[in-house]
C-alpha cells in the first residue's frame, strides 16, 4: 500500500483559507466607481475612487470624479450652520480636484471639479476667506469652459458665481474692493449670471439644479412668470441625480414663496 503524499494537506489548508481575488487595476476601480454613482450608491464610489487613488495618487478621473463625489455627500449633510464633517469632505473634495487640475492640466473636468470644490467649501468660511477665493473660482470655471464649451456645469459655476457676487450689499462690495483688491467684482453683473445658467439649461436641460438655480435668479430679477416657468420644469423632469428629490422639495417652497408676492 502506497503511503499518502502531502496532496491532501494542501488541499484542506486551501480550503480555509479565505479566497483572494485578483488585485484590481486603478481603472477597474474606476469603472466600477461609475457603475456605483450611476446606482446613487455614493460610499461605495468614493471607496473605488479611494482603492484607485491608493494605486495612483494622480490618477485624473478617480482624482475629479472622487471630488465630485464627496461634494455630492457633503450637500446631503445641508449647507447651513456648522458641521466638521461636512467641512471635512469639502475640504477633501478640494484637495482631490487640486490634483486632477494639477494632473491633467488639458482636461475640463478636473478645473470644473475644482472650480465646485473652492466654492462649496468656500461657504464654510468666513466673508474676507470667500472674497479672496472668489477669483479662483471664477478662473477655474472659465478654464473648464475654454477647454470644454459644452461644459454645462462650468457655466453653471460662472451663473451661480455673478449672482452670488451681486447679492452682496453695497458696502460689503465696497469693503471687498477697497480692503481685499477684489476688482474681479467689477466682472460681475445680473446678466452674465442668467446668461450663464441659461447656457447650462440649454447644454443639459435634464438636469433639475440648472432650473432650479436659474428660478432663483429670474425671482431675484423681479420675473416671476419665468421662475415658475422653471419650477414647473423641475417638477416635470425625473429624478437623475441623488440630490434631485431635495432640489424638487426646494422647487416647491420656492414656488409657494412666488404665490404669496
Amino acid at each position: 500500500m502506497t503511503k499518502p503524499g502531502f496532496g491532501w494537506l494542501v488541499l484542506y489548508l486551501a480550503a480555509l483559507s479565505p479566497v483572494r481575488l485578483p488585485a484590481q487595476q486603478a481603472a477597474d476601480h474606476v469603472a466600477l466607481g461609475i457603475t456605483a454613482e450611476e446606482a446613487h450608491d455614493l460610499k461605495t464610489a468614493l471607496q473605488h475612487y479611494d482603492a484607485a487613488l491608493s494605486q495612483d495618487s494622480t490618477n485624473y478621473e478617480a482624482n475629479w470624479r472622487g471630488a465630485i463625489t464627496l461634494l455630492t455627500l457633503g450637500e446631503q449633510l445641508g449647507d447651513t450652520g456648522k458641521n466638521p464633517e461636512r467641512d471635512s469632505l469639502y475640504q477633501q473634495a478640494e484637495r482631490y480636484a487640486g490634483r486632477a487640475a494639477a494632473s491633467n492640466p488639458a482636461g475640463a473636468d478636473g478645473h470644473f471639479a475644482l472650480a465646485a470644490s473652492i466654492g462649496r467649501t468656500s461657504l464654510t468660511m468666513g466673508k474676507k476667506a470667500r472674497i479672496r477665493r472668489a477669483a479662483v473660482i471664477r478662473s477655474e470655471a472659465l478654464r473648464a469652459i475654454a477647454l470644454n464649451p459644452q461644459h454645462d456645469g462650468a457655466y453653471h459655476i460662472l451663473g451661480r458665481w455673478n449672482a452670488e457676487i451681486m447679492r452682496i450689499s453695497g458696502l460689503g462690495r465696497f469693503f471687498a474692493k477697497s480692503f481685499l483688491g477684489a476688482g474681479i467684482f467689477n466682472q460681475a453683473s445680473w446678466g452674465k449670471a442668467i446668461y450663464n445658467m441659461e447656457k447650462a439649461v440649454q447644454l443639459d436641460p435634464g438636469r433639475i439644479y440648472h432650473h432650479l438655480e436659474l428660478a432663483e435668479i429670474y425671482a431675484e430679477r423681479k420675473r416671476p412668470a419665468d421662475a415658475k416657468t422653471q419650477l414647473h420644469l423641475v417638477d416635470s423632469l425625473p429624478e437623475r441625480e441623488v440630490m434631485d428629490s431635495a432640489y424638487k422639495r426646494e422647487a416647491v417652497a420656492m414656488r409657494r414663496r412666488l404665490d404669496k408676492r
